[in-house]
């Protein structure tokens, strides 16, 4: 279910620039695992961690301004 949350959250992300925008402010996997619990989407930093490893995603922000480009459309 976890692995769902998270695949869920990165569409989620790829069809609304707002939650793109809001996802993008925190600094670590932590903090961004907490935001997403806020939002009901339940995981761990390991299960984000593995999603995107099997996507060939990357966390970390690149470009100016900083964003994440983990989203999928």
């Amino acid at each position: 279910m976890a692995k769902k949350d998270v695949e869920d959250l990165l569409v989620a992300g790829g069809e609304d620039k707002h939650l793109r925008a809001e996802y993008d402010v925190p600094a670590t996997r932590e903090e961004f695992v907490a935001l997403a619990a806020e939002n009901g989407y339940h995981f761990t930093v390991e299960e984000l961690d593995a999603v995107l490893k099997e996507a060939g995603d990357v966390f970390e922000k690149n470009g100016n301004p900083a964003k994440r480009q983990i989203w999928w459309a």
